[in-house]
């Protein structure tokens, strides 16, 4: 249902905007993510971005408070502009990746396993891409996957492989993206008994949006041609760097 509902909501549209969102947010319980700077903190991302975008406000504080962070890059991302008279396949994953480690730096973080699985087809290697998590996973490790009804079909496939990667060694936490994009405050489908807001430094806030800026394969057009456009707009952007981040736990 959830994959059938962002696929139904094109990201030309703006979707459910950030100022509806946020009288909800405000009512999800507030959660303290400071005492995970003494576990290893692992962000398993699709795409180059997510981990960034979902959460990159905690990631940001751990490390500046001395935890251990990693970033598991699952795709190089190369798939984000199909048809682009600009840019090959090769040339934007290899453009993502430097995009990502820049937006790492950015945030503090300094240590990046890339998987190379395909953008797009991330269902088709979900038993491979466990076998690759768990050779990443510390034992006691915090594991933020994607939410795993997030309507995009690489960030299930990813949640899932992440969670049975994680089954016996770590606590899984799930980071919504595309959800704020096609859901809405209340939404039956979406279980917010799990939902809690972890509220964000200023600092944090400054080192996310830093981040942000440096994919700029994804938040400017390639060119003017329409297959180039921008994947992630301002009205989505928006949603998404708040002063604070959601994880379902």
């Amino acid at each position: 249902m959830s994959i059938a509902r962002f696929a139904g909501c094109g990201l030309d549209r703006p979707g459910t905007p950030r100022a509806a969102w946020e009288p909800w947010l405000r009512r999800l319980p507030e959660f303290d993510s400071a005492p995970w700077t003494d576990r290893p903190f692992v962000i398993v991302a699709p795409h180059p971005d997510d981990e960034v975008l979902g959460v990159g406000g905690i990631a940001t504080m751990l490390a500046a408070a001395g935890g251990e962070v990693r970033i598991v890059a699952v795709t190089d991302g190369e798939s984000s502009h199909p048809g682009s008279p600009t840019v090959t396949r090769a040339a934007l994953a290899a453009r993502r990746r430097h995009e990502s480690r820049s937006a790492a730096d950015a945030l503090g973080i300094h240590d990046i396993v890339r998987c190379g699985l395909p953008d797009g087809a991330v269902s088709a290697h979900t038993d491979r891409l466990a076998d690759l998590l768990s050779r990443h996973l510390p034992p006691g490790a915090v594991v933020a996957v994607p939410f795993a009804a997030d309507g995009h079909p690489d960030h299930e496939a990813t949640a899932r492989a992440a969670r049975a990667a994680a089954a016996h060694a770590a606590t899984v936490i799930e980071y919504p993206i595309w959800m704020w994009h096609w859901s809405f405050p209340g939404d039956p489908e979406i279980d917010w008994g799990r939902a809690h807001r972890v509220e964000l430094t200023a600092a944090a806030v400054a080192r996310k949006h830093a981040a942000v800026a440096c994919f700029e394969s994804q938040i400017r057009p390639l060119s003017p041609d329409p297959a180039d456009r921008a994947v992630l707009p301002p009205w989505i952007l928006d949603r998404l760097l708040r002063e604070n981040e959601v994880i379902l736990w």
